[in-house]
This record gives structure tokens, C-alpha cells and sequence, in this order.
């Protein structure tokens, strides 16, 4: 008797890790990161962290570049509302990143393939858990529809 396997579980089988790209602030989620990292509490591995001074800092451009890249996924992590070291710095970053979404959508990026976060130092279980419950819903999303692209990602800042 010949086994059929379901299409969603066809993402399970064939061993898809998504390749995760982590926005953190150096202050508050960065931070937080260090916090899980010391405090053993477990996670994906298949993240890569971009150390920025603050959530403000990140650049539309650099979602869609990563996404041109083939990332599978972008989270964008920075201090809780009111809490910004810079101010309001993550308040401009909601404000901006509120475009995101339905900006991916009209390219043909799954919205779901983009968040944002906000993670205060302290809270490192609360960052394990946001990386844990993503990279899910990516796995369950499937690989990025675009092609990966072999070499370092270089963001170009003028």
C-alpha cells in the first residue's frame, strides 16, 4: 500500500529550515537575545541577528533586499513603546513599518513572512518564544517564492 503525504506536511518531510533575518536593537532586544542565549532558553537556530543601534535605524529597503535575496522570513525587533533609548525611535520605526505589509503584498511576498516586535532587555524568554512561534508559521508558509541568492547579503547605507 503506497502512502500519500498531505501537502502541508510535504514542508515538514523534506527538512525546510528557514533562513530568518533579525532586525534587533543593540539596547533593549539585542539585549533580550544575550538574555535567552545566558538563560539557556531554546529557540530555532536558523536565524541570523543584524545588530542595529536602534529599531529607527533599519530601512524599508533593507526588508525588500533581504526578501529579493530569498530570505524566508524578516522580524524587526526593538524597545517596548515609550522605552526607546533614542526617544521615539521606535515609534518612527511602527509608523514606517505599518507600509510594510501591505507594500509586500502588492510585490507578491507574503505579508505573514514580515513582523515587528518590541522586546525589552529582560525579556529573553519572551524572545525565544517570538523566534520559536515565527519560524513556525514560516515552516508553514514554505520556502520564499524568489530564488536564493549565493554570497553575503551587503546592505549598501549612504
Amino acid at each position: 500500500m503506497k502512502k500519500t503525504k498531505d501537502k502541508n506536511n510535504d514542508k515538514e518531510d523534506s527538512g525546510f529550515a528557514p533562513e530568518i533575518l533579525v532586525f534587533c536593537c543593540n539596547w533593549c532586544s539585542y539585549a533580550g537575545a544575550d538574555l535567552a542565549g545566558v538563560s539557556r532558553f531554546q529557540y530555532p537556530p536558523n536565524i541570523r541577528i543584524v545588530r542595529v543601534m536602534c529599531s529607527g535605524r533599519v530601512e524599508p529597503i533593507f526588508i525588500i533586499e533581504a526578501f529579493e535575496r530569498g530570505i524566508d522570513g524578516v522580524l524587526i525587533t526593538g524597545c517596548h513603546i515609550g522605552d526607546c533609548h533614542y526617544i521615539t525611535g521606535n515609534e518612527y520605526t511602527q509608523e514606517r513599518m505599518a507600509h510594510m505589509k501591505p507594500l509586500l503584498k502588492s510585490i507578491g511576498i507574503d505579508e505573514r513572512r514580515f513582523d515587528l516586535h518590541w522586546i525589552s532587555a529582560s525579556e529573553g524568554k519572551q524572545f525565544a518564544e517570538l523566534i520559536t512561534k515565527f519560524t513556525e508559521n514560516i515552516t508553514q508558509l514554505g520556502p520564499s517564492p524568489i530564488p536564493k541568492k549565493l554570497g553575503k547579503i551587503e546592505i549598501i547605507c549612504e
